[in-house]
């Protein structure tokens, strides 16, 4: 019980110790008096939530920052007796989603709907709920909650931002490597047919060679001739800058309904990344990702919208929190890229290293390009520009971007100041 439960408790015995000993018709009357509040409260507070309940409805499990999520919400009264007021108290950690608040004269019977839109913010993997009912008597003598615990997910995808060029190789591979590695896989290259062998699938056959022979015969494939395209998004928690909250502004600026990045390098890492990933994948290239953040994040080369997805979803819940450096990580995860690939590099590492993997990786046979945060606008250590530079002499594909630059153009065109200064 509140403290005021117990104030009045306490006057209710009080008066009642003092009618029993004075007989003053005063004091038995104001000991009644209590006792009616008191019961009646109590029995109140025990109606107040009887028969309510709460539905709630997600307008999907996966949304996108800059995006307006929905939610709908249904507060039933089952019961026959009003209720004065329900507190519903709304324990999501979704970013900047208000569903707490508070309803007066549910009828018996009756119930409210309404919907909960909120404009997406922060990328990232959110609970919907659980979410507690608050009511009481008028009092407030005996106030009452129910949790209820039902809860779901929603997972905010980063910002993907339209690309019209991005400095990739062509990827054929040289001296049709590809056109001679045969496939148990469909693809669209057929090389040649074979006998039926057990176990080959429907579409295997080759219908007019099957007539033709009088028997069952399959056809053969090889890996398509356009190279992979591998994303290594640097995660190590070294490499990261960010301006501290006082630093930047408190409040995610809304233009309209487009969000600003937050000022950090792992933020402005993955909308580059999920860019890139759009643009390639768009070209009908098999797009991979490896990324040691928090946890060994590995998605194999594929193409197709279900693709997209994939690397959207591991992209949003990346953590900057890994222990390997992108050099590191490339030593360790190198066999999974395939000959002839073509490797994006995106870090915010100013170690002159990062060029050095990149010959490296043109030694082996690879296609490296440098997507480089500039760390020193996010508050980190100066040295992007020399590393940029580096690279640029070096004759490896190369981006710079700033906080505050429009991140689309700063992927398609080459840095305009490095550019300036050279001339």
């Amino acid at each position: 019980m509140p403290a005021r439960a117990w104030f009045v408790l306490g006057l209710f015995v009080l008066s009642l110790a003092a009618a029993l000993t004075s007989g003053r018709q005063l004091f038995a009357n104001l000991s009644y008096l209590l006792g009616f509040l008191l019961a009646a409260s109590y029995v109140w507070s025990r109606l107040s939530l009887l028969g309510v309940t709460l539905r709630r409805k997600a307008g999907g499990s996966r949304s996108q920052v800059g995006v307006t999520f929905e939610e709908h919400f249904t507060l039933a009264n089952a019961s026959r007796y009003p209720k004065v007021w329900i507190e519903l108290e709304d324990l999501s950690d979704f970013p900047e989603h208000q569903v707490s608040t508070v309803f007066t004269n549910l009828g018996g019977g009756g119930e409210r709907r309404w919907t909960v839109r909120t404009i997406c913010t922060r990328r990232g993997r959110f609970h919907l709920g659980p979410c507690t009912l608050h009511a009481g008597d008028p009092f407030g003598l005996f106030p009452v909650a129910r949790r209820l615990e039902e809860s779901h997910f929603v997972v905010v995808l980063p910002m993907v931002l339209p690309l019209g060029f991005f400095p990739v190789p062509s990827g054929r591979r040289g001296g049709g490597e590809a056109l001679r590695q045969r496939t148990h896989q469909v693809t669209p290259n057929a090389s040649g047919v074979r006998d039926y062998a057990h176990g080959d699938s429907l579409n295997r056959i080759h219908w007019l060679s099957t007539a033709r022979r009088r028997r069952l015969i399959s056809k053969e494939f090889e890996l398509d001739p356009m190279a992979d395209a591998w994303l290594l998004l640097d995660a190590s928690h070294a490499a990261q800058a960010a301006l501290e909250p006082e630093q930047a502004s408190r409040r995610q600026a809304l233009i309209g309904r487009r969000v600003s990045l937050p000022p950090s390098t792992i933020e402005y890492a993955v909308t580059a990344g999920a860019s890139i990933a759009l643009y390639l994948l768009n070209r009908s290239q098999s797009v991979g990702m490896i990324a040691h953040g928090k946890v060994r994040q590995v998605i194999q080369a594929d193409r197709g919208t279900a693709q997209l997805y994939r690397l959207l979803e591991s992209l949003a819940v990346l953590e900057a929190e890994g222990s390997l450096s992108i050099d590191e990580v490339l030593k360790v995860e190198q066999g999974q890229i395939p000959r002839g690939a073509a490797v994006i590099l995106v870090t915010a590492s100013t170690r002159m290293e990062i060029v050095a993997t990149a010959r490296q990786l043109r030694r082996s046979g690879l296609a490296p390009v440098l997507v480089l945060l500039d760390a020193a606008s996010f508050g980190g250590l100066p040295g992007t520009a020399a590393v940029y530079e580096a690279a640029r002499a070096a004759g490896i594909p190369v981006r710079r971007i700033r906080r505050g630059d429009a991140l689309g153009s700063a992927l398609e065109l080459p840095d305009r100041a490095a550019i300036s200064s050279a001339a």
